[in-house]
């Protein structure tokens, strides 16, 4: 990796969800702008804030698609990055382990 890109492996397609109400929200469903975790597998020399293993929340439609040995990944900048769980962050004992 080079410079300030981050390299993650989506999650898994959620499929059909359950609001919190209850109700069942199929995956065909037109939903608003809707942000997506990822997990980070490499980062470049100049990348300051993640780490490979961290979880993080991007834009899926701010992404580059990328495939290495047949494994889909997505190519991100990190200022595309909305935010990290980290659980480096959580044994600190201070914070929630999660950063915005």
């Amino acid at each position: 990796m080079l410079h300030d890109r981050v390299l993650v492996r989506q999650d898994a397609g959620e499929g059909d969800r359950r609001s919190s109400g209850g109700i069942l929200i199929p995956a065909t469903a037109q939903v608003g702008k809707r942000l997506a975790w990822a997990e980070v597998i490499a980062v470049g020399q100049n990348v300051r804030t993640v780490e490979p293993g961290d979880r993080v929340l991007y834009d899926p439609e701010e992404r580059a698609e990328v495939e290495v040995r047949g494994v889909a990944y997505v190519l991100l900048r990190e200022r595309d990055l909305h935010a990290v769980a980290a659980e480096r962050v959580e044994a600190s004992g201070e914070a929630t382990g999660l950063y915005l």
